[in-house]
């Protein structure tokens, strides 16, 4: 099973994409396919399309606050029902209003709140505010711009537990691939993992761990060099 990010890490190198995609079609086992990425639903449909990538068996969207699953990839209202419990997008949106260098990403979604910030110390200003307002939520900083608000009990690594236990899946062989810091949660839980040799450098910056592949090829054949380190046929 790959859990993989999409932009920067599976698609990026259309070449090396081909190759990994080939290679897995001439495996004599199965592959399933979990894409976790930073999109809203519509963007990462439209990725999907444009690149051919395969439909996978689970979609995670919005950093993970969405999950879709299922031949037609319908929404896990359950998890979105537990997010919801103590979501304040209205609160969150009008501390960041209050705050120089925060620019709203204005996306068509209500269940993650994301900006711009031109530099760590405006969000650390964000989050000093978010904390004394008292307003749940988790913060993730990635590619030296963008902020995103989550509920809390959301991420990326968070719902890709969610599906491992909803499905019995923990004990498959399963490699998780990503390039940027909204990708440290997912890579840290202690699965096989591999950072694409195109990392961002706060993803780069993480500690050595016996889990962690560091990859030298960059996008899809990181991948690849990743699963022929941790999987031989």
């Amino acid at each position: 099973m790959l859990a993989t990010d999409l932009d920067g890490t599976l698609v990026g190198d259309k070449f090396s994409l081909m190759a990994l995609l080939d290679f897995y079609g001439t495996r004599t086992y199965k592959v399933s396919l979990i894409y976790i990425t930073g999109r809203h639903y519509q963007s990462a449909l439209s990725l999907i399309a444009k690149e051919n990538l395969p439909v996978p068996q689970v979609l995670i969207t919005d950093v993970g606050t969405g999950i879709y699953t299922g031949d037609s990839l319908q929404q896990e209202m359950a998890w979105t029902e537990q997010l919801e419990q103590a979501w304040m997008p209205d609160k969150i949106d009008s501390v960041a209003s209050q705050i120089s260098g925060l620019v709203s990403q204005n996306l068509p979604i209500a269940n993650r709140c994301s900006y711009f910030a031109s530099d760590s110390a405006i969000v650390e200003v964000f989050r000093a505010e978010l904390d004394k307002a008292g307003i749940p939520h988790k913060l993730i900083y990635s590619g030296g711009r963008d902020v995103d608000i989550l509920p809390i009990g959301s991420g990326k690594g968070q719902a890709l537990q969610y599906i491992l236990d909803k499905y019995n899946l923990s004990e498959a062989k399963l490699l998780v691939a990503g390039d940027s810091g909204n990708d440290v949660e997912m890579l840290t839980m202690g699965f096989p993992s591999v950072i694409v040799g195109n990392a961002q450098p706060e993803l780069l910056e993480q500690a050595e761990h016996p889990s962690i592949y560091r990859a030298q090829k960059k996008y899809a054949g990181g991948i690849h060099e990743a699963w022929s380190h941790f999987y031989t046929d």
